[in-house]
């Protein structure tokens, strides 16, 4: 499958897209990644990770309409793919199974 291997930031933005469900654009998607990280990033990098996420086949895009809030400008709306959703659900998989290899270890004390 073409685009199997992701990084964490792109992890994060097909999330977001996957949460957003059909209101899923660049600012609402930076806005989520802000809310359950607390990290700090910049609109264009989540414009960068989309372009690559769509060129791997794990999103698609369509254009909404004009809004007068905007100037008049479209806001471009990105759906998790099928491949996409495969992706987190592999992504998921090995990091729950890797998790649960791990002993119960406590740390009190330290």
């Amino acid at each position: 499958m073409r685009g199997e291997h992701i990084g964490e930031l792109e992890e994060l933005v097909l999330l977001a897209v996957g949460s957003l469900l059909d209101k899923a654009y660049a600012v609402a998607i930076l806005d989520v990644i802000k809310q359950s990280t607390n990290r700090t990033l910049d609109v264009t990098a989540i414009h960068a990770v989309l372009r690559r996420l769509e060129k791997k086949g794990l999103v698609s895009s369509s254009m909404g309409g004009a809004t007068a809030e905007r100037g008049g400008r479209r806001k471009r709306y990105f759906t998790l793919s099928q491949s996409g959703r495969q992706v987190l659900d592999d992504v998921m998989s090995v990091r729950m199974a890797l998790y649960n290899k791990m002993p119960k270890l406590t740390f009190a004390g330290i």
